[in-house]
């Protein structure tokens, strides 16, 4: 909707998931879209908890639901519906139909061999079934195209279909954003809302999320449920930020927006139509952004609690504002923390094989680094600047690489990092010699 539009009725959406234990990706992004249009017009955001599989729908399951929301900042406006609660209205609605004759039972035959009587939807046999959806346009399919279908179990459960619409019946929904998975049935929804009587809400269906071969993603293709980002050492902002780009883009070239931003710019006709390809490094180099962007203090926080959480300490009198200035802006993920600062708080770092072979197994290592053991051993300040002029010094314009990487590899045993002269500022004169001359003859040829 534009913004200078006027309502005449106030905005409803909602979420509807069914709470299995792990929230895909799809499904978030769906939420996420519902709740930026509710606070784009200024109306409300609802949360429906699609509960009837009992088997997966536990209290832990519905628990990381809720976990998942909270974690991304999707918050809804009104008390959460459960859709068992809603039963005893489901099947007036379904009595009413078999009374309008737009229902009927029969006897059916389940894929185990039961037969049982179930409650049959009558689909018109003529005619055109059409919507104008927010997204593809304008939408139709033939009715007779559409077999009757079944609204209610057996066992006397109602079925999808029956206790969706109703649902968004009593939650008085005015517009349904979901995945275009959904196209199929809601034109068999449009017919139910019609068979009681009820105003159609306006449809949205959003494409899917696909892999880089094109094909849906999932499981197989990397982390595919919030909680694996989380767990990953994603940031809730970025994953938000990122999924948000996933099928829509404010216009111009900005993609780290505000939730403010992204707030006052969405709009469901900018939705794209064709299918988002999820990309992981796009993903990651977002989180980085989002990184960079914290609060110097915050992110201190986080690398102070990480780095004492995996047993390391810091010296009170250490120069932690430099170090953070260093990290922040190179840091992807916040879980990397402890392993990037190992080497500058502890003696007990791993050496990488890869860089230690390239850098440190060539003939003359060892005498280059016992040469810069006596050089930086004399240097009148330990400071960045002076000792990579002193480095350029010995490079004689021929560049410094020679002396650059064996350095680093040999004082933090990896191949890269911070800038290689600011780590040795950080590290420290003592710790420095001490580190190079133990690689020098015990590692370097």
């Amino acid at each position: 909707m534009k913004e200078n539009q006027k309502m005449s009725e106030e905005i409803r959406v909602r979420f509807a998931p069914s709470p299995t234990g792990k929230v895909h990706i799809g499904n978030i992004r769906a939420a996420i879209y519902n709740w930026l249009y509710a606070r784009h017009t200024g109306g409300k955001f609802l949360l429906r908890v699609e509960d009837t599989d009992l088997e997966r729908s536990t209290p832990e399951a519905i628990q990381a639901l809720m976990e998942c929301m909270d974690w991304l900042g999707l918050d809804y406006d009104e008390e959460a519906f459960y859709q068992t609660k809603n039963k005893s209205r489901h099947m007036e609605a379904v009595e009413k139909l078999i009374a309008s004759g737009h229902a009927y039972k029969c006897e059916r035959t389940s894929r185990d061999g039961k037969t049982g009587e179930v409650v049959m939807f009558k689909m018109p046999k003529e005619g055109v079934i059409e919507f104008d959806d927010i997204v593809k346009g304008k939408m139709a399919k033939k009715a007779e195209d559409i077999q009757d279908f079944a609204i209610v179990r057996s066992d006397g459960s109602p079925i999808f279909h029956i206790a969706n619409v109703v649902d968004d019946i009593d939650q008085r929904v005015t517009h349904i954003i979901r995945g275009d998975d959904h196209v199929e049935n809601t034109f068999k929804h449009i017919c139910i809302f019609k068979a009681l009587g009820a105003s159609v809400p306006k449809y949205g269906h959003l494409s899917m999320i696909v892999n880089q071969q094109g094909k849906p993603y999932s499981k197989r293709d990397g982390a595919a449920f919030v909680g694996e980002f989380r767990d990953s050492g994603f940031l809730p902002e970025a994953l938000f930020n990122y999924l948000l780009l996933l099928g829509w883009n404010p216009g111009d070239d900005r993609e780290v927006l505000t939730k403010k931003e992204m707030i006052e710019l969405f709009d469901l006709e900018k939705v794209h139509v064709t299918a988002a390809k999820f990309d992981m490094k796009k993903l990651q180099w977002m989180n980085g952004e989002y990184i960079k962007r914290m609060d110097e203090k915050v992110f201190t926080e986080e690398l102070l609690k990480r780095v004492q959480s995996e047993g390391m300490s810091v010296p009170e009198d250490y120069d932690i504002k430099y170090l953070v200035g260093q990290l922040q802006i190179r840091t992807k993920f916040l879980s990397d923390l402890p392993e990037l600062c190992r080497p500058f708080f502890s003696d007990d770092y791993s050496f990488d094989e890869k860089a230690v072979e390239k850098r440190l197994k060539k003939p003359g290592v060892k005498e280059l680094l016992l040469d810069l053991v006596e050089r930086f051993s004399k240097a009148p300040v330990w400071n960045a600047a002076d000792l990579e002029n002193l480095v350029k010094e010995l490079s004689q314009g021929n560049g410094m690489g020679p002396w650059v990487h064996p350095i680093r590899v040999a004082v933090s045993g990896r191949g890269e990092g911070i800038g290689l002269f600011e780590m040795l500022q950080l590290l420290g004169r003592e710790k420095t010699l001490e580190r190079l001359e133990s690689a020098a003859n015990t590692i370097a040829l």
